[in-house]
């Protein structure tokens, strides 16, 4: 079989411009950033050498390390660290 022809979209008429951003702005579900947002990105970052894992910890253990407030996986991981002279 021989190769499509190109699919060519023409661009939408001034009306239908208008008709767009009117339904756009008519859609309650509809929000646009400002332009000075920031992207937030989650999770760990590319090429971070941290691994997920499940641990069971004894309540008291848990209880004192998130006392602490932010940051007690930071500090469990250190400690941790410290105690295999890391």
């Amino acid at each position: 079989m021989g190769k499509k022809a190109p699919l060519i979209i023409p661009d939408n008429t001034p009306e239908e411009d208008e008709e767009i951003r009117r339904a756009i702005a008519d859609d309650p579900d509809t929000w646009e950033a400002s332009p000075d947002a920031k992207v937030i990105r989650r999770g760990r970052p590319a090429g971070s050498n941290k691994s997920q894992v499940t641990v069971k910890l004894d309540n008291d253990v848990l209880e004192h390390l998130r006392a602490g407030g932010r940051g007690w996986q930071t500090r469990m991981n250190a400690a941790l660290r410290e105690a295999l002279g890391l």
